[in-house]
């Protein structure tokens, strides 16, 4: 145990009682029969530790292990997305305190509520403040990932965000669907009128999100485009393609996480310039051939595995 502990950076005393709860049991054998980690026992102590560090209790985590649905890949795949979650909540809070450093900067007070709204509970809800008002599930793009769920008849979730497009009456399916983003395709950072002239920090965003063919390839998926409707009822952040005034709503960019994740200074430099062209019929030149379009590829994946 002692050559686990160390490099797993537990003690000794906290495996024997892995051991002793049967949350992680040694089932190999030394040459001089001692118990010892198989390579599998290393597995789950892995991800034993990886949910414990992420603040999960025993009990959730030996659920969690114990799942017959989820292979490691699950596993790292649940918990990459958990641990993004937790980035964007310490990118949400730098957001939140450089935007009082630039009030106060000012000479301006921030009261105690503010004070308590920007760094308190409710910062999360920052990133989707306007989450029941314009996040809902667009039937469209709901249809194309029920059809790839198939027969299942449950569905397990994870990560999906705003769950708009969780079926209410189905868990923990077979079938593995995920909803993403390609970013293998040459130019995709052009997709987008929003990204390609007011948005480029866009790029920064997903420079560390995994490609679509690896993400394809370690789960046995086929891809296929998902296109977002003009009028799409979802308020994704590509949902208002042909609706560009759309994106000069507070209420509506609060319920796109991306604009959390540029940042302040990115969002106003964008919505300034985006008002600009839209008052001088500057966008209008540019992607006058979006009129005519009932829905646009702009770089929406779905796998199925």
């Amino acid at each position: 145990m002692g050559r686990v502990a160390e490099p797993a950076g537990v003690s000794v005393r906290t495996l024997h009682h892995y051991d002793g709860i049967g949350l992680v049991r040694p089932s190999a054998r030394t040459a001089a029969g001692y118990r010892a980690y198989a390579a599998g026992d290393v597995e789950r102590l892995r991800e034993v530790l990886a949910y414990r560090r992420l603040g999960f209790g025993l009990r959730e985590i030996a659920e969690l292990v114990d799942d017959p649905s989820a292979d490691a890949v699950a596993h790292l795949h649940r918990l990459r997305g958990l641990l993004l979650e937790r980035r964007d909540r310490a990118d949400a809070m730098v957001t939140a305190i450089d935007r009082e450093l630039r009030t106060r900067a000012k000479g301006l007070e921030v009261t105690p509520e503010e004070q308590l709204n920007m760094l308190g509970a409710r910062l999360y809800d920052a990133i989707g403040g306007a989450y029941t008002a314009t996040r809902r599930t667009d039937p469209r793009i709901a249809a194309q990932i029920w059809d790839a769920l198939g027969h299942a008849r449950t569905v397990l979730n994870v990560g999906a965000g705003t769950a708009s497009y969780e079926p209410a009456d189905r868990r923990v399916a077979r079938h593995v669907v995920v909803l993403t983003f390609d970013t293998d395709e040459p130019g995709w950072q052009d997709r987008f009128w929003l990204t390609r002239d007011y948005l480029p920090e866009f790029t920064g965003v997903l420079a560390e999100f995994p490609s679509l063919a690896g993400m394809a390839d370690a789960i046995g998926a086929r891809a296929e485009p998902v296109p977002v409707p003009w009028d799409c009822a979802d308020g994704l952040f590509e949902a208002y393609w042909r609706r560009p005034g759309a994106y000069l709503e507070e209420r509506v960019r609060r319920a796109m996480s991306v604009w959390t994740r540029v940042g302040p200074e990115a969002e106003e430099r964008a919505v300034r310039s985006l008002g600009d062209d839209l008052a001088s019929g500057r966008w209008a030149e540019r992607n006058g051939d979006l009129v005519g379009l009932d829905a646009a590829d702009l770089g929406l994946r779905l796998l199925r595995a």
